[in-house]
């Protein structure tokens, strides 16, 4: 027995079902007339993935429901082809003046031009990201079909992290488990799953094919690397990661023999190159999926920028990017340098607006108010705010749209101004740590993945303190402790959960960790204020973290 499997590992729009189905029956096309008969496409494929408060809207699931007899209508000819489709399907069931919600994350499996079988997702995931039991019903039953005499247990997602529901699947005599999933990026996230499906296969003694969808949608980013593993948990193949790829498996055996997939591997990867990617994909999808012609952001000469910088040509390109550099009384002569030579490696439009006048003039008007009183955060923050209204000025008159360059760490510590260096619409690195966006631009200039340019960040940006030049001889550091310690106290005590103790415990400063516990809490306010951005981790600042500005508890 041999059967060709492929996965149709695919980038989609969410709420484009025409779109998204025309995308689904090419790559069924193409499957088939390289001999597959089995074709598996991501969760949700129909509608993207996540589709938020849409799901709510019985029009979005009439469209899907559309969408989904179109692919099974274009695809009639192609016989003996069998095609799984994720889509959102079901409604409301209104008894009296009660709406009970009967909405299911289901999967179809199309072959002949009919709609086989539907199976609606048994596990539903509420956590970090997920929210799938505000829009959906568990599913119930267990789906077996039938392709060239093997028998495929269909599971989605979620349902492949527990034991029941591939358990049930084998029961009713599957074969093979083919899952289909929506499962967003953040580091290690791939090797976590690679494991998790091992030993389910393991557990239940079957292979299993797992198809992953690939590409940005707002804050989240989809990694692609759909793979396979062998009923003994070993590796079977593994498709490329963070791009579309038609990915396809040999099934072979049968009878006496077990059932085995083989496809090719592709080979492990750097941390630093995923987030890279990450990074990458996630502003290239959130510019092009919503129209804006390019991309804006200040240059200040500083490694956050530069990074941002970096990130942006990469994605789009050198003519679709302009840096701005807006310099202060306190901006140093080496950030000019350094920021005119890095928008000259990169070949990307470069300005220069000195906001001076415009600090002068605010500071005459202030000066009754401000009589008798030192300069401090409040001077500061006017110099960041002018930045912010040129930016966004702009980006009304041109329309592309303005890059924040903020990380973790500050947007962590609020070490940033609302309505200034905070203003603009995506935050490319907002999830970046400060110590880890220094380990990205040194790997940035060793490698050229996208062929637009080597050793694109002057040493110097990534070897001086860091600086906002708000103030004469100011260094980050003034401010924050080391960036080694800060970071090092953010993971466990914002990413892990761990309390002040926890963290006192394992050899950091009281006073220290006190201070960055109550600087996460008295900041929430701005970060409720702050874009969306991409997320790397398993813990980012949105969906993921959903704390109270108005409360008592803490540090």
């Amino acid at each position: 027995m041999a059967l060709k499997l492929c996965i149709a590992q695919l980038n989609f729009l969410v709420g484009d079902m025409p779109g998204n189905a025309q995308k689904i029956i090419a790559a069924a096309r193409t499957a088939y007339a390289q001999g597959a008969r089995l074709v598996l496409t991501p969760e949700l494929s129909i509608c993207g993935y996540a589709a938020e408060d849409l799901f709510l809207r019985p029009a979005f699931i009439a469209a899907c429901d559309d969408a989904v007899k179109t692919v099974a209508r274009e695809l009639a000819g192609l016989k003996d082809l069998h095609v799984v489709v994720g889509h959102p399907t079901g409604g409301d069931i209104r008894s009296k003046s009660v709406a009970v919600q009967r909405r299911f994350n289901a999967a179809s499996v199309i072959g002949n031009g009919k709609i086989l079988e539907t199976y609606a997702k048994r596990e539903l995931p509420n956590y970090q990201v997920f929210d799938e039991r505000r829009y959906f019903t568990p599913g119930q039953g267990v789906c077996v079909f039938q392709v060239e005499g093997v028998n495929v247990g269909l599971l989605i997602c979620e349902d492949a992290w527990f034991d029941e529901p591939a358990q049930l699947a084998k029961e009713a005599g599957a074969e093979l488990l083919a899952v289909i999933n929506a499962s967003p990026f953040h580091a290690g996230k791939g090797g976590e799953r690679i494991a998790r499906m091992a030993a389910r296969a393991l557990s239940v003694g079957l292979p299993l094919a797992y198809a992953h969808l690939v590409g940005g949608q707002d804050e989240v980013v989809f990694d692609g690397g759909s793979f396979a593993v062998n009923a003994d948990g070993a590796l079977a193949g593994r498709a490329p990661e963070f791009r579309e790829d038609l990915f396809c498996l040999q099934v072979e055996g049968g009878g006496a023999r077990p059932l085995r997939l083989s496809g090719h591997i592709t080979p492990d990867r750097a941390l630093e190159a995923d987030l890279w990617d990450a990074l990458v994909l996630g502003v290239r999808d959130y510019v092009g999926k919503n129209g804006f012609p390019g991309v804006i952001l200040g240059l200040s000469g500083g490694i956050d920028s530069a990074l941002v910088l970096a990130i942006a040509v990469d994605a789009l390109g050198r003519d679709k990017v302009r840096a701005l550099m807006m310099p202060s009384p306190y901006t140093a002569d080496i950030s000019w340098i350094d920021a005119r030579d890095m928008a000259a490696r990169l070949g990307v439009r470069y300005d220069e607006i000195s906001i001076v006048p415009e600090f002068e003039a605010f500071k005459r008007s202030l000066a009754g108010e401000f009589q008798g009183l030192a300069e401090d955060t409040t001077e500061e923050n006017i110099q960041a705010r002018i930045r912010g209204v040129i930016l966004m000025a702009l980006s009304n008159k041109f329309g592309s749209i303005v890059l924040t360059t903020g990380n973790k760490s500050e947007m962590a510590t609020g070490y940033c101004t609302l309505y200034g260096d905070m203003a603009g619409g995506f935050a490319v690195i907002k999830d970046v740590l400060k110590t880890v966006v220094f380990r990205l631009a040194r790997w940035r200039n060793i490698h050229d993945p996208y062929g637009t340019g080597s050793n694109p960040i002057p040493e110097r940006i990534i070897t001086r303190p860091p600086s906002a030049e708000l103030r004469p001889d100011q260094t980050d550091q003034d401010s924050l402790p080391p960036y080694e310690i800060l970071d090092a106290i953010l993971q466990r005590y914002m990413e892990d959960d761990q309390g002040v103790e926890q963290i006192v415990a394992e050899g950091f400063e009281r006073a220290v960790v006190e201070r960055v516990a109550r600087l996460i809490r008295i900041n929430e306010y701005k970060r409720r204020q702050a874009p969306v951005g991409i997320r790397v981790t398993h813990r980012s600042f949105g969906k993921d973290w959903r704390y109270p500005i108005t409360g008592k508890f803490g540090p």
